[in-house]
């Protein structure tokens, strides 16, 4: 016999008698409630941020805007009209401060694998066109060479970090590596 999957089961005889001595009687199953949409924590969430501008922020570091036209199951990402952002710091001998730099770079279509999504947001259309607090447009070969250089300095101090915790008698992650 099939069963209607899509319909409530049907009361037995059993379950429509009172409990009797033989405690055969167990009433109506109890109804499944409804989630409500914000209890989502799956890729299914991504349906409200369809076709509307977004902010990713990626494992490596990179920030990308763009236009979510299509995902899947794995939140995996189609960015439309996609833009890359990097942005640096750069000292100014004249004011000896430190003076941020921003470029922007245009990819087209983008996709993106959801295992890298760090973070996402939905961008404010009313503030997308002003320029970051803080920072100023330059050149995007500029802004790049400063942000690589930024990042080998900080992957030199991380490398210094855990060669001295690795003589303290810690082990990390990927030590072997940094051990060789």
């Amino acid at each position: 016999m099939m069963e209607n999957l899509h319909e409530p089961p049907q009361p037995g005889p059993s379950q429509l008698a009172g409990p009797g001595p033989q405690g055969l009687g167990r009433g109506a199953p109890p109804q499944t409630q409804q989630l409500p949409p914000q209890m989502f924590t799956t890729a299914a969430q991504l349906l409200d941020l369809t076709d509307k501008k977004l902010l990713v922020c990626l494992r490596d570091g990179r920030k990308l805007t763009g236009v979510l036209r299509s995902w899947d199951q794995f939140a995996n990402l189609v960015l439309q009209s996609t833009v890359e952002r990097v942005y640096a710091t750069t000292s100014d001998p004249a004011e000896n401060q430190p003076k941020g730099l921003y470029a922007d770079q245009s990819h087209g279509i983008f996709l993106v694998r959801g295992e890298n999504v760090l973070l996402l947001g939905e961008i404010d259309l009313d503030k997308d066109d002003d320029p970051p607090p803080g920072f100023e447009r330059a050149e995007f070969s500029v802004v790049e060479k400063l942000a690589k250089e930024r990042r080998a300095v900080e992957r030199a101090k991380e490398k210094n970090k855990l060669k001295k915790l690795a003589t303290l008698g810690f082990e990390g992650e990927n030590m072997g590596e940094i051990l060789l």
